[in-house]
Formats: structure tokens, sequence, C-alpha cells
């Protein structure tokens, strides 16, 4: 199995469509085998969902995202567990251990602004 995180300095990025970067784990079913941490190369909001499934990823933990990427993910076979906030790799092992907090309605809306130097944060289902 392989399990992409939204990834931002350990933790799980709180907005899948502006995240830099994914921490990318390949799972026995039990335990990691394997983890990277790999840039997007600059790709934003629609673009992400093909650049996870290119990476064979079954499963995407994040914060925040909105509903268009959420029906984009799931539509490409990709599991989505959002509203998910803390380290990445606790996450993943949460997950692994079917124990992980996640807001199955987890919904981001940006089409407005956020305050300027104000935190991002969706995990609470609405921004």
């Amino acid at each position: 199995m392989v399990i992409a995180v939204t990834y931002q300095n350990g933790d799980v990025f709180q907005h899948f469509g502006k995240t830099q970067e994914f921490k990318i784990y390949t799972c026995d079913g039990s335990s990691v085998t394997e983890s990277k941490v790999v840039g997007t190369e600059g790709k934003g909001h629609g673009e992400l969902v093909g650049f996870i499934k290119d990476k064979k990823a079954e499963v995407l933990i994040c914060g925040g995202l909105g509903g268009p990427a959420k029906s984009s993910l799931e539509e490409a076979g990709i599991k989505v567990y959002g509203g998910v906030q803390g380290k990445a790799d606790q996450a993943v092992q949460d997950f692994l251990q079917g124990k992980l907090s996640y807001n199955p309605d987890v919904h981001c809306d940006h089409h407005h602004d956020h305050e300027e130097g104000g935190e991002h944060n969706c995990h609470s289902g609405k921004c």
C-alpha cells in the first residue's frame, strides 16, 4: 500500500491544493517499509491528483481540501482522510493501526481570501 500525506516540516500540511511537498509512505499492511519526501514540482490544486496517482498512492492523508479535489481523488481511486492534524509519521502509524482521527466530511472553500498573516486551519471542516 502507498500512502501520500500533505507535508510541511514534519507535519500534515493543512491545504491540499497548496502543498509543496508530499511524504510518500510504502507500507506492508501493518508497518512502513519506506518513506520519502517529494516536491510537487510547482503543481497545484487540480494537477496534484495526477501527481499523487503517478506515485501509486491509494490513500491520501491531509488537512483541508475542497469538494472538487475530494471528488477527483475519489474518482482516481484514492481514499481520502481529511481534517488530520499533527505529525505526518504519527498520522500514518495511526492509520495503519486503525485509529486515525479524521473528518470524513472535511470541506475547505477557498473562494475567499484568508486574513493576511492569519493561520489557515481547515481541520474543523470549515475555513
